[in-house]
């Protein structure tokens, strides 16, 4: 079995970004209590607490090593791989004409998007979303619903269980949000800001330079450790 920790950024419909990003971390259940526990020792090892919550909106010059020294550790751990959806014009869609007029519908696809590739049937998976608010419920069912569906899994044998769990439960998921937050920081054009922190900055450049990440180019389906889709709605006018 393999665990999937997501996590999204910018998500909503009004909340003046037009970026999304959603990301996703896989790793076997065999090897997760490990993962929990190198990056705790990480955060000791670092003068953090154990607990300390690794978050993007807490990347600091302060800190920096720390950081470097994570995305080290993801990339040196072969059991880790992490996918990404970055939509990069979430303002232009229309939802009347693609999505039967419902943002959370193309929200959805989405997120089929995200874990279709990660959820192949040669084993079985247990997916952990972020909790955002106390909205989403309804949301994480109707997620597992249409995953069963378009994988005719319809027992729930591929996608055993869908669930919402708080960020400070899973250092995985932790690490997923600081993924996605190097994505979405850059997307936004922030990385470009003279008045930006310059400890974000240094952590995208870790990711393009050390290991020469492209992140705005989508990856082959195939690539294993870090896979993106960069997702562009049509230039032609209302198209989806």
């Amino acid at each position: 079995m393999k665990y999937i920790y997501c996590d999204e950024s910018c998500h909503l419909e009004n909340d003046k970004s037009e970026v999304m990003v959603l990301g996703g971390i896989s790793c076997p259940d065999s090897a997760k209590q490990q993962v929990f526990k190198d990056i705790r020792d990480l955060k000791i090892k670092h003068g953090l607490s154990s607990w300390f919550e690794i978050k993007w909106t807490k990347v600091s010059m302060g800190k920096i090593k720390f950081y470097t020294d994570l995305i080290d550790y993801f990339f040196a751990n072969k059991n880790l791989s992490f996918r990404g959806v970055v939509v990069t014009d979430k303002s232009s869609l229309d939802h009347d004409l693609y999505n039967n007029g419902d943002y959370n519908e193309w929200y959805y696809k989405m997120y089929y998007q995200l874990l279709d590739t990660m959820t192949v049937p040669v084993t079985d998976y247990k997916i952990f979303i972020d909790i955002k608010d106390t909205q989403g419920g309804p949301k994480v069912k109707k997620l597992q619903k249409v995953l069963c569906n378009n994988k005719y899994d319809f027992n729930q044998e591929i996608i055993k269980d869908i669930k919402q769990i708080h960020s400070n439960e899973s250092e995985i998921l932790q690490l997923c949000d600081l993924f996605i937050g190097a994505l979405s920081f850059y997307h936004r054009g922030l990385y470009y800001k003279d008045d930006s922190s310059e400890a974000k900055k240094s952590l995208v450049k870790v990711l393009q330079g050390l290991y020469s990440i492209n992140l705005v180019k989508t990856t082959p389906k195939y690539e294993a450790k870090f896979n993106l889709f960069v997702w562009q709605p049509s230039k032609r006018k209302g198209a989806y």
